[in-house]
């Protein structure tokens, strides 16, 4: 498999993934006490069943009996409150932290279930528990080992360079024999594009994701290659900090929002293999997106007003991005500044290594590109990106109201308020949040006549990132 992901600065550390590499590396080798199916249903993985008090607060989590890691030792009620517990508390950095943080008290009942007792109501804490961030590792003395790469997937990890390549070899007593057919995967670091597209056709790889789409044409006529198309909640995003001038008055913000083409990056970017998107990170598909909020066009005139009243004639800004943020992202921001030329704003785009770009250009500078995946529930792409001290705000966007419908939808049980909630938090993001959010992107991804599959998981790119254990050789 050859990705368009990993860096140098890459850990075995859950809570610091941040990238696709590092997705599919985790749910290769560890398992969560829930999954999310290839349907977006949720069903049981390390946990066999779950049960949940009448108002939400209280959850218990029956674990799958037999469960041994890699190195044969069983999976305990311990393991998995120590698993969860690395990522809670005020000194942590993870960036499951925001996630987890309504999580008042993790306790074991006998041997095999583990009590997640919340500080409130929360319909959908076990879609929670499926974030990628948070798989079940070996503990001593309750702290997690997460340095060993030891896990209780499918696969075992036997090699890891980060930024260059990780191996992996089936695990022969993975409880699911149902799952994991190839005997071992190679997945290799390839961030130029070029040398991906190149990859697949000489037949080094098998399989490729972020496919360039201005070849995906060319490519899906060669007999040997399938390139498959799956629409999700993945979407693009130029990110302002809004901490920082002068990003802090949400005119200007405005002002950007208005000042991009959406239809002309769908149409030149994405190649049609998208949609425009609409400022905040909900996309159509899911169960509460707002679609009575006003689709935001191209507006010039209303570009300026917004300028105008931040007290400005012009502005001179500049935008980071790389191919690591998405394909073409540097494209993506030249047909930003030509259409933001038309509202008085000169953008200057600033092309960034793609090494390196997560750790030290995103979250650094002030205005930079960034994709996001988005997740199965709103409650947790709105608590990961955009909650107050989120560690992956990248917008540094704090909004008092916004925070006080996060926790209240979270236990919100009448499914008509819990809705209005969720449409006005999505309303708030768009008007007054950091993010200028022009398209949602189809996962496009490659592969050779050889692969097998089924349907095509949308929770995250490239079959819900969990490829390793549901494909097969033909």
């Amino acid at each position: 498999m050859g990705k368009a992901h990993g860096q140098t600065t890459d850990t075995l550390d859950p809570g610091t993934a941040e990238n696709y590499f590092m997705n599919a590396l985790l749910h290769g080798i560890h398992g969560r006490l829930t999954e999310v199916a290839q349907d977006g249903t949720l069903k049981p993985e390390v946990a066999e069943s779950w049960e949940a008090s009448p108002d939400a607060t209280e959850y218990r989590f029956r674990l799958r009996q037999g469960l041994t890691f890699h190195d044969g030792k069983s999976v305990t009620v311990e393991d998995v409150i120590a698993s969860i517990n690395h990522h809670r508390g005020k000194d942590s950095t993870s960036a499951a932290g925001p996630i987890v943080a309504p999580i008042e008290e993790i306790t074991a009942e006998g041997s095999d279930t583990v009590v997640f007792k919340l500080k409130g109501g929360n319909a959908d804490f076990p879609f929670t528990l499926s974030d990628f961030h948070l798989p079940i590792c070996p503990s001593v003395d309750g702290k997690i080992d997460w340095r060993s790469g030891i896990g209780c997937g499918s696969y075992v990890l036997k090699v890891f360079n980060p930024g260059v390549l990780a191996r992996f070899e089936r695990n022969p007593n993975h409880w699911n024999q149902d799952v994991a057919w190839f005997d071992s995967i190679e997945m290799i670091t390839l961030l130029d594009q070029n040398a991906r597209t190149t990859a697949l056709v000489a037949g080094d790889v098998d399989a490729i994701d972020r496919v360039d789409l201005r070849a995906a044409g060319l490519m899906a006529r060669r007999p040997n290659l399938k390139i498959q198309s799956v629409p999700g909640n993945q979407h693009y995003v130029f990110a302002m900090a809004t901490n920082t001038d002068p990003f802090t008055d949400n005119h200007v913000r405005m002002a950007l929002k208005h000042a991009v083409n959406r239809e002309e990056l769908v149409e030149k970017i994405l190649f049609g293999y998208g949609s425009v998107g609409n400022d905040h990170p909900i996309g159509a598909g899911q169960r509460y997106f707002n679609h009575d909020l006003p689709q935001r066009q191209y507006d010039p005139d209303k570009a300026r007003w917004h300028l105008q009243q931040a007290g400005l004639d012009n502005l001179t800004i500049s935008l980071s991005g790389s191919d690591a943020a998405f394909v073409n992202n540097v494209d993506a921001i030249t047909l930003y500044q030509n259409s933001a030329k038309s509202c008085g704003i000169d953008l200057t785009p600033i092309r960034e290594p793609k090494d390196g770009y997560w750790s030290d250009v995103w979250m650094k500078k002030p205005f930079t590109s960034v994709y996001w995946a988005g997740r199965p529930v709103e409650d947790q792409m709105f608590t990961t990106v955009y909650s107050c001290g989120a560690s992956w705000n990248d917008t540094a966007w704090c909004n008092k109201r916004f925070q006080e419908l996060l926790v209240a939808a979270r236990s919100e049980l009448d499914e008509s308020t819990r809705r209005n909630m969720y449409w006005e938090m999505q309303d708030l993001v768009a008007n007054e949040g950091g993010a200028v959010i022009p398209m949602f992107a189809n996962y496009v991804f490659a592969m050779n006549d050889k692969i097998g599959h089924g349907a095509f998981g949308a929770n995250w790119d490239v079959d819900g990132e969990r490829w390793m254990e549901r494909w097969w050789f033909q």
